[in-house]
């Protein structure tokens, strides 16, 4: 399943001159085009692909800051590093809109330029793609991971920002003054599979299944209808948490 490159939505942009150019002119110039395609490549910038409609042709490899909403120099202007905050994190992408966000109001947090406004248009989001290649990227690390949310903002250009420099406001959900998160950076995983000490289903061939523990309380619910479910459950016979027997193996700590 490798990756590299990805549909975009076709928004419509305006690309600086001097990009087109590799910096020798064009500066102060737009050309109008349409995005087509992204590329994430790690330890690098989003490298965006555009149709240029007057030229008939398209153009790769340019970086969010090529790009503005219309024809003018941005007030204020920003630079690579206050437009995408974090370096692609590996080949691994999928371009996602979040329509329940799409009508909110956004402001971003920026590195030097203070918080901006801006409209949400989509988000970017790295993965590993390949299993049978090491992971040497850190996407799918809960505490290293960030989405890039493109938002348009008010100055005219775009920008990537992660959901941690970004506020979100709705019209009708969010109050009059919102609470300042004090939120800390995720760092579990969470499974519901290794290290359950619930039964095993090998030997069960039965569609709806039940464990021991369910069909011990299902019997002696049965056989005593008039009796709280929380007193014949403990009746029931538990298998360990720690060596999951029902009778403990003799190495187990809980043996005794």
């Amino acid at each position: 399943m490798s990756q590299l490159i990805i549909n975009l939505p076709p928004q419509k942009v305006w690309v600086r001159k001097e990009y087109l150019r590799d910096f020798h002119d064009g500066y102060g110039e737009f050309v109008e085009g349409v995005w087509v395609s992204v590329k994430s490549i790690p330890g690098r910038a989003f490298y965006f692909e555009t149709y240029l409609p007057k030229y008939g042709a398209m153009y790769d490899k340019l970086p969010i800051s090529a790009f503005l909403a219309r024809p003018e120099l941005p007030d204020p202007d920003l630079d690579l590093p206050n437009l995408q905050f974090w370096n692609c994190m590996d080949y691994g992408v999928r371009c996602l809109e979040k329509s329940f966000i799409t009508s909110m109001d956004f402001e971003v947090r920026t590195r030097n330029f203070g918080t901006l406004k801006g409209a949400y248009k989509f988000t970017l989001d790295n993965f590993h793609p390949d299993l049978d290649t090491t992971n040497c990227n850190v996407s799918e690390i809960p505490d290293e991971h960030k989405s890039h949310n493109c938002i348009e903002l008010d100055n005219g250009q775009f920008c990537l920002y992660p959901n941690n420099r970004t506020r979100i406001y709705d019209l009708s959900l969010t109050p009059e003054t919102p609470l300042v998160p004090d939120f800390k950076v995720s760092t579990h995983i969470f499974q519901v599979e290794q290290g359950v000490r619930w039964g095993r289903l090998g030997d069960n061939t039965e569609y709806f299944w039940k464990t021991e523990e369910e069909i011990q309380q299902d019997y002696l619910n049965s056989m005593y209808p008039d009796i709280p479910d929380d007193f014949t459950q403990s009746l029931v016979r538990v298998a360990c948490p720690n060596c999951g027997q029902y009778e403990c193996d003799p190495r187990c700590i809980n043996a005794e």
